[in-house]
């Protein structure tokens, strides 16, 4: 259930309609970020209210590597949401892919 940075670029280029979650720390996110809504790891849990109306939507996860937003992806799906991605690799991913170019 991975997705990787070449097929997350085609999926908001296209305009394709997901919820975009980047659950790194707020000074990673200031540092670069590809446009997804922060919500840091660590808050998750107690903010997870926040995304019950998505329970049913597409919520693709990135962090900086992919192994916070795997944890990210495990706990949104133990807790009932249906279609949870996670971006193989995560920024640094994207960086070597594409550089700071920004969707």
């Amino acid at each position: 259930m991975e997705l990787t940075v070449q097929e997350l670029r085609n999926k908001l280029e296209s305009g394709d309609s997901f919820v975009f979650i980047d659950v790194r720390e707020p000074w990673e996110f200031d540092e670069f970020n590809i446009g997804a809504r922060l919500l840091p790891l660590n808050t998750l849990v107690n903010n997870m209210n926040a995304l019950d109306e998505h329970k049913e939507d597409l919520i693709v996860v990135h962090c900086r590597s992919g192994s916070r937003s795997a944890m990210a992806q495990g706990l949104l799906l133990a807790n009932g949401f249906k279609n949870v991605l996670n971006v193989k690799g995560g920024v640094l991913a994207w960086l070597d892919a594409f550089g700071n170019l920004k969707p």
